[in-house]
């Protein structure tokens, strides 16, 4: 039996990968319709068709728009499809999940880290170089070998992070949340009892070298998501933002040391893995159903208990 009122629809930013498509997916499969909005290169269209067409055997409406959701020009064709194609329907669901950002360091490096210097010491003990060991460690801890991660080295460019690169971070992660919950209310696009979800990272509190932009507007949309819990809350809309444990995605592998956080995740962790994006899409779904209606501006960790749980 289906989960979802069949008119009710998700709309997913960020839909062709990680969260996003899991999302998508899971509540496909539980009765709701979809629109996806992704951005996309036309060679890795081939993939992302088959992962769509799995959606569409749910018997479900299916919508995907490859155009950028970040422009008003963007949002403006989203919505003028929604209105065609969803008839009687409603947004239940509107899915922050937007991947772009700006991964550059703050500040040059002084002096080499301390996993260059063991990597370079055991280099010269083994009479081989160190991008022989470089290359050893990313392959075991891509295998799944999580105690080597402190022999990962971080490589980063000498381009600094600026201006431009934070502003249009903290946008496209962030801020463009309220862009588009905005604009689905003045078009009366909600649902009367609607959810607004964004996702947030352990960043938040951390400071990773390379990762201020991201961490950046990763605390923006969280604030966001507060300030529409309350002031959109007269219009049955709630917000939260849920923050998954270090989850192996392709907007994770772009960060540098990604092999490294997943390492350490999988040893903290309780369940001694990782989390997945179906671990998140589940949650996601229970936060859609009418039982969930009372959380309303909340920070919500999906990890296995990663964050509460020593190295």
């Amino acid at each position: 039996m289906k989960q979802f009122n069949q008119n009710y629809w998700a709309l997913i930013l960020g839909g062709s990968s990680g969260f996003g498509l899991a999302t998508a997916k899971k509540l496909a499969q539980e009765g709701m319709n979809i629109l996806v909005v992704h951005r996309d290169r036309r060679g890795a269209m081939s993939r992302i068709e088959k992962d769509f067409d799995e959606i569409r055997k749910n018997d479900i409406k299916f919508l995907n728009l490859n155009l950028n959701a970040l422009t008003e020009e963007g949002r403006n064709q989203v919505l003028k499809q929604l209105k065609e194609k969803m008839g009687e329907g409603k947004v239940r669901l509107l899915l922050h999940s937007i991947a772009f950002g700006n991964l550059k360091p703050i500040a040059p490096l002084t002096k080499e880290s301390s996993a260059q210097v063991a990597v370079s010491k055991l280099a010269d003990k083994l009479g081989v170089t160190s991008e022989k060991i470089d290359k050893a460690v990313e392959s075991l801890l891509e295998e799944g070998v999580a105690p080597l991660h402190s022999l990962q080295t971080q490589v980063y460019g000498d381009a600094l992070l600026g201006d431009e690169d934070m502003e249009q971070t903290i946008y496209s992660m962030g801020s463009s949340l309220l862009s588009w919950v905005q604009d689905l209310h003045h078009n009366k696009l909600f649902a009367s009892d609607a959810r607004v979800i964004g996702l947030t990272s352990e960043g938040n509190q951390l400071a990773w070298r390379g990762y201020a932009a991201v961490a950046a507007a990763k605390v923006a949309i969280e604030s966001i998501s507060r300030s529409i819990a309350v002031e959109f809350a007269p219009y049955g809309i709630r917000s939260n933002i849920i923050q998954p444990g270090v989850t192996p995605t392709p907007a994770l592998k772009l960060i540098p040391g990604s092999e490294q956080m997943k390492s350490v995740a999988k040893l903290r962790n309780p369940f001694q893995r990782t989390t997945t994006p179906e671990d998140v899409a589940d949650f996601i779904a229970l936060m859609c159903t009418d039982e969930a209606s009372w959380v309303n501006g909340s920070i919500i960790r999906v990890d296995g208990g990663e964050h509460i749980a020593p190295l």
